[in-house]
């Protein structure tokens, strides 16, 4: 079984398109969503129309519980809580019910997917090894799949030993007889550095995972954020992947 997996949409729908359009190249057996679909980008309406077309599995992420009301906006601040009042404006009822349905972890084909992390699948970040020795002791799963810090990342566990880190494009992670925690990157707003799409593909039965980068208009997303009256910030960091 090939599973082609996405995060942190975060209503980019050009990143998303561009993504979409890579994967059904790939043509995996299913595609999986850790959450995120919505905030900080201009297209909210869209994003979530292509996923709940498309994605056989999706979580929800902070962004989407504090849209959806579940997440009071006092726990965001800047950006972010501007981001989320613009798109709770602007959500249809469509989108709304896919919102009101999503969760932020779930267990599909024996592995672990949390929007976050397994200690606290809303909020914590795992980008080191602490962080992630405590997801994997906390699962019996051995593959752990996470997203919310937008940055692609590979840490293999082999005995008592973490190793990995970063996940740059082309990076291909052996996941034979090893525990791992992965995150495919960020859709639509990347922090790694790469303001390229990412994208994980998990091939189940070779035992291994391959992580992708899409070019997408980026230029044509920050007009969209501009148009909307959306913080300019929101717009500028997109071509710098940070």
């Amino acid at each position: 079984m090939r599973v082609a997996v996405v995060s942190d949409i975060h209503s980019n729908l050009h990143a998303l398109e561009a993504v979409l359009a890579a994967i059904e190249a790939e043509a995996p057996d299913q595609l999986w969503c850790l959450g995120d679909l919505v905030g900080y980008g201009p297209r909210p309406n869209e994003c979530c129309a292509a996923i709940a077309e498309r994605a056989d599995v999706c979580l929800g992420g902070n962004h989407d519980l504090a849209v959806r009301g579940t997440i009071d906006l006092e726990e965001f601040g800047g950006d972010a809580a501007v981001a989320a009042r613009w798109t709770r404006d602007v959500l249809q009822p469509q989108a709304q019910e896919l919102l009101d349905r999503l969760e932020p972890e779930g267990f599909v084909e024996g592995i672990a997917l949390f929007h976050a992390s397994a200690r606290d699948p809303i909020w914590e970040y795992v980008l080191g090894d602490e962080a992630a020795r405590a997801t994997l002791e906390l699962t019996g799963s051995p593959i752990v799949l996470v997203g919310h810090s937008h940055v692609a990342l590979q840490i293999v566990q082999s005995a008592d030993d973490l190793v990995g880190g970063m996940a740059p494009a082309g990076t291909e992670c052996d996941l034979d007889d090893v525990r791992a925690v992965l995150n495919p990157g960020s859709v639509g707003q990347p922090r790694d550095g790469d303001p390229r799409a990412a994208y994980l593909l998990l091939d189940l039965e070779a035992q291994r995972a391959s992580f992708r980068r899409v070019e997408y208009d980026i230029a044509r997303t920050q007009r969209e954020i501009r148009d909307a009256g959306l913080p300019e910030m929101l717009a500028a960091r997109l071509a710098l992947g940070w």
